[in-house]
């Protein structure tokens, strides 16, 4: 994997973070973790990554925040960041795509595969 892409997870949720780490860890992708919004923004600066899946609601630092944090740097203003929520409402939607996300998947209508492909569509536009 020395040219993999870089992917980082962002959520709180144990179970749902390490499931989605090993289904992206066996599409090939090198997958870092991060569990609350802080540590997100630090591991953007620290690893550099080709993608960003971010989870809105989190303790330390809600995801909109987040989001509006990297897109407001311009050292990671380019990353692409897919939004993954259980917030399934077209305001929420709304706001994720204005504040830059480049998808928005509903965590509670979605399978790992899905996730999957996603991702790889996303990095694939982003190439």
């Amino acid at each position: 994997m020395i040219n993999a892409r870089r992917v980082l997870l962002v959520e709180d949720d144990r179970f749902l973070r390490k499931a989605a780490e090993v289904v992206l860890q066996r599409a090939g992708l090198m997958v870092t973790t991060a569990e609350d919004g802080i540590a997100a923004l630090r591991a953007v600066h620290d690893e550099r990554p080709d993608l960003v899946l971010l989870d809105m609601i989190m303790p330390r630092m809600h995801g909109f925040e987040v989001l509006r944090a990297l897109k407001n740097d311009p050292a990671t203003a380019d990353i692409p960041v897919i939004v993954l929520s259980n917030q399934g409402q077209e305001s929420d939607r709304e706001q994720a795509f204005s504040a830059g996300a480049v998808d928005y998947l509903v965590k509670a209508n979605l399978s790992l595969r899905d996730l999957s492909a996603a991702v790889e569509r996303v990095l694939t536009a982003a190439a």
